[in-house]
């Protein structure tokens, strides 16, 4: 029985109340990467409400139809003639 008293011993020479274990830095570490993705979550969501969400969501949807219609121009896959129609078009719907 001493043995093995003798070989836990010198396995962990501090006893209960010794030297922290090799791996302790991981904790620390770890707790602060959680909150940081915890606080990189709430900045997310956060952002996405203020701004509106993009194109996709909420907003004013005559405004982001007048937006595509101006960008299809721009890249020109609708002449000027279609443009002023359409967007004469948007003005009477509002």
């Amino acid at each position: 029985m001493t043995m093995w008293t003798t070989l836990a011993t010198q396995m962990h020479p501090g006893g209960w109340g010794g030297d922290a274990p090799a791996f302790w830095p991981v904790f620390p570490v770890m707790f602060g990467l959680f909150w940081l993705a915890v606080l990189a979550t709430g900045f997310y969501f956060l952002r996405r409400r203020v701004t509106g969400g993009g194109a996709q969501r909420g907003g004013d949807p005559l405004g982001q139809a007048r937006t595509i219609l101006a960008e299809r121009f721009a890249r020109g896959e609708i002449d000027e003639d279609e443009y002023l129609m359409r967007m004469s078009a948007l003005r009477t719907d509002a």
